[in-house]
């Protein structure tokens, strides 16, 4: 890089090092990163055993049905007094009523809400476990070299004379 970019784009000066600095600072940074990725999967496994261990999930479906009922029921006993009552006073229960039929609404929808959810984690962790499984397959083991471009186009003529 040159003097002109570093200033132009606020860069740190690059100093020219030797190859040897250049592989260690690259393993260096290798080894740090393969640290992360290490504990984000400790991370993650502690994730896992911690979503079986999640229990009564069943319990509030069955709390959120519950409460849908009840609601329909009052919703309408209420339809059925309002309908039954002097026209001045109907306007606060029906009123009411429909406030209990929003409950009954609004926990049917907590419930679906909930599940879809539920499903959505599982769908990451599908892709998730996926993804991992194949960058695992696709690993190459080898061997990198740092060295600087006329090296490389020299390397290459020289295997391409070698061919002919």
């Amino acid at each position: 890089m040159t003097k002109r970019l570093e200033e132009l784009f606020n860069l740190p000066t690059t100093d020219l090092k030797s190859e040897e600095d250049d592989t260690s600072t690259a393993l260096d940074f290798i080894k740090e990163n393969e640290e992360t990725i290490k504990e984000l999967d400790i991370a993650i496994d502690k994730i896992d055993t911690a979503l079986p261990a999640v229990k009564d999930l069943e319990a509030s479906d069955k709390e959120m049905d519950e409460l849908a009922k009840l609601a329909q029921e009052s919703f309408e006993e209420l339809m059925s007094l309002g309908m039954n009552v002097e026209a001045r006073y109907s306007g606060a229960i029906l009123q009411t009523a429909g406030t209990l039929l929003g409950h009954a609404i609004a926990a049917k929808q907590a419930k679906i809400d909930k599940k879809l959810r539920m499903i959505d984690l599982q769908l990451k962790k599908a892709r998730l476990d996926k993804m991992d499984k194949q960058t695992s397959e696709n690993l190459v083991e080898g061997k990198g070299v740092i060295i600087d471009r006329n090296t490389l186009l020299a390397e290459i003529l020289n295997k391409n004379s070698n061919t002919k």
